[in-house]
């Protein structure tokens, strides 16, 4: 994440914040971030030097001026004014640390073997909310590599309890003790 990312995502914070509109312009800011993930071809058109500015700005105010928060909208508009619309994920990941901090939340990145269902996932978040004192978003991944078990990462702490990773750790201590 740069720099710029860090203080323009900052300053859209401050202001949602201010304005009392931290929670909808986050769930805007992530529909947004899918949008762009999903037509990336969209993004480039924001950012050809071919197009005139005013041409992308209504293009941007078309797209978004009567589904989005007007500082979200504006705030779009100002990274494709400054050449800056590739840092638009950044400014999306300071906003969301600043709200997650802010607001005693934490998002854990769960990797599983299977996919975990709806209830495992619930329980799961109850447990980890009771043993951290937090909200607890939960993103769930498969990976079958992990053979079975979790492996939780949060808050910059992983918890790995996969049967991939027990099976490391016998290999190295057998490894270890056959001389």
């Amino acid at each position: 994440m740069t720099e710029r990312a860090v203080i323009y995502g900052g300053s859209l914070y401050d202001l949602a914040v201010e304005e009392s509109r931290a929670g909808q312009i986050l769930e805007e800011l992530t529909e947004v971030f899918k949008l762009f993930r999903e037509n990336p071809d969209y993004v480039t058109l924001l950012l050809e030097p071919s197009i005139k500015k005013e041409k992308r700005l209504e293009l941007i105010e078309e797209a978004f001026g009567s589904s989005c928060d007007r500082y979200l909208v504006n705030f779009l508009k100002l990274l494709c004014e400054r050449g800056l619309l590739r840092e638009f994920e950044g400014c999306r990941e300071t906003f969301i640390k600043r709200y997650n901090r802010d607001n005693n939340i934490s998002e854990a990145l769960v990797t599983s073997a299977v996919a975990l269902s709806a209830e495992q996932l619930q329980a799961l978040r109850e447990k980890l909310e009771k043993n951290t004192g937090r909200k607890i978003n939960i993103t769930a991944r498969v990976d079958a590599s992990v053979l079975a078990g979790l492996k939780v990462e949060i808050d910059g702490k992983q918890y790995d309890g996969t049967v991939s990773t027990r099976l490391e750790s016998i290999h190295r201590k057998l490894s270890e003790t056959i001389i």
